[in-house]
Parts: C-alpha cells; sequence; structure tokens
C-alpha cells in the first residue's frame, strides 16, 4: 500500500510541477483520490509527516532571531489577528446557525467560538515551503510572516496544555536549564564534519534532545525542536545544518500533505460546509493586511504578507480531533475543517506562484504610506556613491565583494535582505545596507543608481535572481550584469533575460580552483 501511495504522490506531484504549480498541490490531490479510491493513511506515512513537521519547525529555528518575536509588528499584530478573527468568525458561525444550518444547530456560542479559534491560525507548514519555493524566506514580508506563524504556534501550545488538562510536571522546569547545555551542544557542531554524522547530529537535536525531551516532560513536542532549533541558531554552522536537514525534511513534508488527504472521508455535506468556511478566508486575510498596513509597511510588504498567511491551519483539525473526543464537536464539523483546510491549500498556492503578478495588479490601487513614516524595514534606499552593486551577501556575494573592492575602492555596495546578516558585514568593515532584490519596487524605493556600472545576482536561489533580473530590466539600466546558477537550464533562462555572464557555480569551481593553483603554484 505504502508504495502505491508514493508512486501516486509522484506522478500527481510532477504533472504538478509541469503546470506550473506548487508539487504540494499535487500531493493534496493524490491524498484525496487515494482516500476516494479506498486507501488510508498507513502508520508509516503517519510516522514520516511527524518526522516532517518536527524536523521543519527545527529548521525554522535554525534561523530564528529571537529577538524579532519581540518586536510590535509581530507579538502585537498576532495576538490582534487572533483575537479580531476568532470574534468576526464566531459572529459569522452564530449567523449560519441563526438562520437554521442544521450543523451548527446542537452547538453554543463557546463550541462556535472554539471552531473559529481553529480557523484563525495560518499553516506553518504551508507557508514555509511556499517562501522557500521562492527563495524569499529572508525577503521583509517572508520575516514577518514567519515570526507571526511563530507566535501563533506559542498561542497553540498554550490552548493544547489548557484543553488536554495535561499540566507540565514539575521536572518540566528543567528545561530552562537547556541554555547551560548550549557549549556543549556548540562544540559536538564544531566536530561533527560535514557529512552523514552532521545530519545525524541535526536529526537527534530535533527529535531527540528537542521533541523527546518535552514529550517526556508532558509538553508539546514539536515546540521542543523549535526551541533546540533556536538555541543552535547562533552557531556558524547553523545555517549549513539546515541545508544538510533540507532534501529529508521536504520528502517527509510529502507525506503530511498526503496524510491530509488520506486522513478523511470526503462528504457532500461537509465539502459543502467546507466551501461556506472557504468564503470566510478573504474575511481573514483583509484583516491581516490592514494590521500589517497599520504598522507602516509597505502595500507590497503587506499584500505578500498576507497571501502567505492566506489559508487555514492544519492546527484547526487538531483542534477539532481534540474537541470531537470530548463530544462538543460533531463529526461532520471535523470533516468540514479538513477538507477546507486542504481547499485553503489548493486555493492559496496559486496565489503565492502568482503573487508578484497580483501585486503588479493591485499596486495601481493601493497606494503606500507616506514615506517618511514608513516601517523602518521599508525605508527609502540610498545607494551613495556605488559603481558596482551585489545582491545577495551570503558566501560567494561576500567572496565577489572582497576580490572587486581592490578594483572599485569605496564603491562596492552589497545588497541582503537579512538584517543580522547586514550588520555582521558592517562589523567587518563591508559596506551593506538592508534590501529585498525581489521586490518590484526596491529600484524605485532606490535615491540614486544612474552611477551603476556593474550588478552582480549573487542570491543562492535561482528563481530570486530571475526575478531581480526581471525588475532590473524594467529600468532601462545600461550597465553590465553577471550571476550565478546552479543548473543549466537556470543559466539559459539568466541569459534569455539579459545577463551579460551566467556563472554556473557547480560547474565552474574546478576550472576556479585550477586558475588558483595555476596562479600560487606557477611551473
Amino acid at each position: 500500500m505504502d508504495l502505491v501511495i508514493i508512486a501516486v504522490a509522484f506522478i500527481s506531484g510532477f504533472l504538478m510541477l509541469r503546470c506550473q504549480m506548487p508539487p504540494l498541490v499535487g500531493f493534496l490531490i493524490a491524498g484525496f483520490a487515494l482516500h476516494a479510491a479506498g486507501y488510508t493513511s498507513t502508520p508509516l506515512i503517519q510516522t514520516l509527516a511527524d518526522l516532517g513537521v518536527t524536523l521543519l519547525l527545527f529548521t525554522i529555528g535554525l534561523k530564528l532571531d529571537v529577538k524579532s518575536l519581540l518586536n510590535k509588528e509581530i507579538w502585537l499584530g498576532a495576538t490582534l489577528h487572533n483575537m479580531a478573527t476568532t470574534a468576526l468568525f464566531t459572529l459569522c458561525l452564530v449567523a449560519l446557525k441563526a438562520i437554521g444550518m442544521s450543523t451548527f444547530a446542537s452547538l453554543n456560542l463557546n463550541d462556535l467560538a472554539l471552531i473559529a479559534f481553529a480557523l484563525s491560525f495560518s499553516s506553518t507548514v504551508f507557508a514555509i515551503k511556499a517562501l522557500q519555493e521562492k527563495g524569499e524566506m529572508n525577503a521583509t514580508y517572508g520575516t514577518l510572516a514567519i515570526g507571526i506563524l511563530i507566535m501563533q504556534d506559542i498561542f497553540a501550545v498554550i490552548f493544547l496544555t489548557i484543553a488536554s488538562g495535561k499540566v507540565p510536571g514539575v521536572e518540566a522546569l528543567l528545561l530552562f536549564a537547556l541554555p547551560l547545555a548550549r557549549p556543549l551542544l556548540f562544540k559536538l557542531l564544531d566536530r561533527a564534519g560535514h557529512g552523514e554524522v552532521l545530519v545525524l547530529y541535526a536529526v537527534f537535536l530535533a527529535l531527540v534532545a528537542g521533541a523527546g525531551l518535552f514529550d517526556a516532560v508532558g509538553m508539546k513536542p514539536d515546540l521542543g525542536a523549535l526551541i533546540l532549533g533556536m538555541l543552535m541558531a547562533g552557531h556558524a554552522r547553523a545555517s549549513e545544518m539546515a541545508k544538510s536537514l533540507f532534501n529529508l525534511k521536504e520528502l517527509f513534508l510529502v507525506c503530511f500533505f498526503l496524510n491530509i488527504g488520506l486522513s478523511e472521508q470526503p462528504t457532500l455535506q461537509g465539502f459543502f460546509i467546507a466551501v461556506i468556511l472557504l468564503f470566510l478566508l478573504p474575511l481573514k486575510g483583509l484583516l491581516y493586511y490592514c494590521i500589517f498596513n497599520g504598522f507602516k509597511f509597505r502595500v507590497r510588504t503587506s499584500l505578500f504578507a498576507t497571501l502567505t498567511l492566506f489559508n487555514y491551519s492544519e492546527f484547526g483539525l487538531i483542534v477539532g480531533g481534540i474537541a470531537y473526543q470530548m463530544g462538543i464537536m460533531p463529526g461532520s464539523v471535523l470533516v468540514a475543517i479538513a477538507i477546507a483546510v486542504s481547499l485553503s491549500f489548493v486555493l492559496a498556492a496559486p496565489l503565492n506562484t502568482f503573487s508578484h503578478r497580483i501585486y503588479a495588479y493591485a499596486s495601481d490601487k493601493l497606494h503606500d504610506p507616506n514615506p517618511n513614516k514608513l516601517h523602518h524595514n521599508d525605508q527609502l534606499i540610498s545607494l551613495g556613491n556605488a559603481r558596482v552593486v551585489i545582491l545577495g551577501m551570503g558566501r560567494i556575494g561576500t567572496g565577489a565583494y572582497d576580490e572587486l573592492s581592490d578594483d572599485y575602492p569605496q564603491a562596492v555596495l552589497g545588497i541582503e535582505a537579512r538584517e543580522d546578516s547586514v550588520e555582521r558585514h558592517r562589523s567587518e568593515g563591508r559596506d551593506v545596507i538592508l534590501g529585498d532584490a525581489t521586490d518590484p519596487d526596491f529600484w524605485s524605493r532606490v535615491t540614486s543608481s544612474k552611477q551603476i556600472e556593474l550588478i552582480l545576482l549573487a542570491m543562492p536561489n535561482s528563481h530570486a535572481n530571475t526575478i531581480a533580473m526581471e525588475q532590473i530590466n524594467q529600468l532601462n539600466y545600461k550597465g553590465r550584469v553577471a550571476a550565478i546558477a546552479r543548473y543549466a537550464d537556470e543559466l539559459e533562462q539568466l541569459k534569455a533575460l539579459g545577463v551579460n555572464e551566467a556563472y554556473n557555480i557547480y560547474r565552474e569551481a574546478g576550472s576556479g580552483f585550477a586558475r588558483h593553483v595555476k596562479e600560487r603554484m606557477p611551473h
């Protein structure tokens, strides 16, 4: 049975990929189709799905800046949205009950509020997957959306603890001693190498030291994986550890999306209620947009963050399952929530895929706040006297910056989307500013750009470089552009967009090494 499920998942995901849709839509469709054909989830699929979510939260923690959660737009924005959405959805469900919808007839106000609370959350798994596919995890809107999701996860843990009646024991206080183990964990990471031992160490931290330890003391296992990741985030090799888990995590998450479709039998009544719940989704999105806009983010940031969070969460199924076990939610409502979550993923996937086109259309009708009052992460950008601009200050961008600084003294500028990375480069003496090179408004926010002679697209994700090049083409830019890519088809795509030089970082690493040897070791 497992082999059949995997085969159908591959075919469905591949077809969606060829249709320029996110593969996860195919996995959801595969799950529903298999369930309709009589298949159900298996212990293996369920286990792998749980592992995927746990590893996902661990890798989020590895990249998370804890200080960002203290920003007002994160903790206050998440709280306001959760409260407002719960209240608004409760009113809508009360109205549905009042007009005689039989499904809600036996539910009291508290029961309806519980359903509304479950629907107020957005899916961490879906949002992170969408951001990774677009290469915009570190964009301003990406960090904003992730911060909101982390706060929602905290709300979820509090609810689950109260609802289950399972109060953590006194031994849970020992978890506060975890930071004391950080030096030892760091030393082990220093000596874990770069191969399978590094992957195994990451799995150990996520599943044993994180999820396993928290579960043993009565806490939510997934929270343990997230916190262990946050504990390791300060290490210089945290990013390498996250990358080592990437393929493993992605494979397990396929099972997560499959499991949603395999878990519940769709019914006509459940589908009808799910469609009604889907019509409430724009209200949830509108609240997100209004809150982000209220914190003075630009239209682009507010809209993209809203589209990233424009879905229902798998957490709704967890809440529904608890309520069903307690006898306060009919099975038909639980099935409806399951279908609504899945349909919201199917709806949100193309919205995120075509988010740039949606913004291009909406930007004519929506206007940014006063430039002098914009959020500090969305301020206008000055390039100073730069003649060379490097978009993306990772390892390749940093190496290019150091190499070109000799030829263009005081005229090389780096653009980086992560605030912590900007601060690190500045402390090392590099001229780097905060900015999202994939932002269609990026160059319109620049106060001086006519003197630029060379632009280097050095972002590790080729999709991000492609988007940046498309924006450059709209500027009537006359200088040169060079870019990096990982695969031959990506190189061709960049050259078709007008890139003067495209560098294959895999193929040309060997030739670069050979040139280095010839220069240092001449005959």
